[in-house]
């Protein structure tokens, strides 16, 4: 779709506030486009009042809509925790996450406002073009997208911010190009991605990234800071005795995992166009949660069971980053993780010193395999060490017969 295609039609803008959103809503106005501007409040820890977006892009002469997600940021938080879907690196990846949510609520406000396509500011070298133009075709496949910066005509006439900036105050709109930033940055419940920019050189350490949920570890407290979760049916409803909403959880957790620079990653990840990106990412709570749950998961899960959910968790991981989250695929694994999940009812107790998670107890799960009598070195009433004797001669027969047959290479 080109910019031409949008003439005399009502289209929904996604937008933050920024040089990009101004410059694109002006440029859809200049064309006879039709434009009204939506944002998702998905919780940004990094945006003091997400009014403000309004302040911003009041300029442009474009009413803005504020989406309010933050519940279905922290329902959807929960799930990914559920799956303990973490992407390459074992990191949590909060924008992929966002997006499912971002999209899902704000076509609805865009089509009660007329709009037939939407617009957003994603460029044609990352993973949100990808997400945002996906999830619109699963949710209303009438819809149309517009990506801006893959129309090459735009690209032409702005080929840097400085050029925004010029066009805006034809208009008599104050912009400013402002210093260079070492990295940009992605915000949400779920956490913070920091990407580009001084970070795309191997030779940069990620610790120029300065945390904005939490501190790196070296200075976070002294002493070890206990927290407790309860879990039912795989989803925390109280932290530390005190009965919360799952919004209330997700703030909580990641006010006291932050303070103990818990959930500090480093990946280099396959982007879905093929190419390898560099990002450091930022989830305390998710974090948090996803260790409790751990242990929790550990009790209930046989061999079997523990290599099949690994699978699972896989799977859900990689359809969260391809914009895949409502897909068949997703919802079968999520409903085969349910199963385990529906037993994970327990109290879990961690302690959390600069960075690192440590498991303290676990009461109350009824489901558990786990049997300290049977798992004894000492003598006890559970397993009779005699009976393992016949199991070791079965397993014997195979060992033997592969030494026999030359296949053992002991090297």
């Amino acid at each position: 779709m080109k910019l031409a295609d949008l003439k005399g039609k009502t289209v929904g803008v996604c937008v933050s506030g920024g040089l990009d959103s101004k410059t694109i809503c002006c440029v859809l106005q200049d064309a006879g486009v039709n434009v009204k501007a939506f944002s998702a409040n998905v919780g940004q820890p990094d945006e003091k009042d997400i009014n403000d977006i309004k302040k911003k892009m009041a300029p442009t002469g474009v009413e803005t809509t504020i989406v309010d997600v933050t519940k279905e940021m922290a329902d959807i938080c929960f799930e990914t925790v559920k799956c303990q879907a973490m992407y390459d690196g074992g990191y949590w990846n909060s924008t992929g996450i966002a997006r499912a949510v971002t999209v899902q609520k704000l076509l609805p406000a865009m089509k009660k406002a007329g709009c037939t396509v939407l617009v957003h500011g994603a460029t044609g070298r990352g993973n949100d073009q990808m997400r945002f133009e996906r999830y619109t075709n699963v949710l209303d496949p009438k819809f149309g997208v517009y990506a801006p910066w893959r129309d090459a005509d735009l690209l032409k006439l702005f080929p840097g911010r400085t050029q925004m900036v010029e066009f805006l105050a034809k208009r008599g709109i104050v912009a400013f190009v402002g210093t260079k930033k070492k990295y940009s940055t992605d915000a949400n419940l779920a956490g913070l991605s920091h990407e580009a920019e001084d970070l795309e050189s191997m030779e940069t350490s990620m610790r120029i990234v300065k945390p904005t949920m939490g501190v790196w570890p070296e200075k976070a407290p002294n002493k070890v800071e206990k927290i407790t979760l309860k879990f039912e049916k795989g989803r925390c409803v109280a932290v530390n005795g005190k009965k919360l909403s799952p919004l209330q959880v997700m703030l909580l957790a990641n006010k006291i995992g932050g303070r103990n620079g818990i959930g500090m990653k480093h990946a280099l990840e396959n982007r879905i166009i093929g190419t390898k990106s560099r990002g450091v990412y930022e989830a305390p709570g998710m974090e948090v949660l996803s260790y409790g749950l751990k242990y929790i998961y550990e009790g209930i899960m046989d061999r079997r069971s523990t290599l099949l959910f690994q699978q699972l968790s896989k799977l859900v991981s990689d359809q969260i980053y391809d914009g895949r989250w409502f897909d068949p695929a997703t919802q079968a694994a999520r409903a085969a993780i349910q199963v385990w999940a529906d037993k994970a009812t327990a109290e879990v107790t961690l302690g959390l010193y600069k960075g690192n998670i440590f498991f303290e107890s676990l009461k109350g799960l009824k489901a558990t395999i786990y049997n300290e009598a049977d798992s004894s070195m000492e003598a006890s009433n559970g397993l009779n060490p005699h009976s393992s004797q016949g199991f070791a001669e079965i397993q014997s027969v195979e060992a033997k017969m592969l030494a026999k047959s030359g296949q053992i290479v002991a090297k």
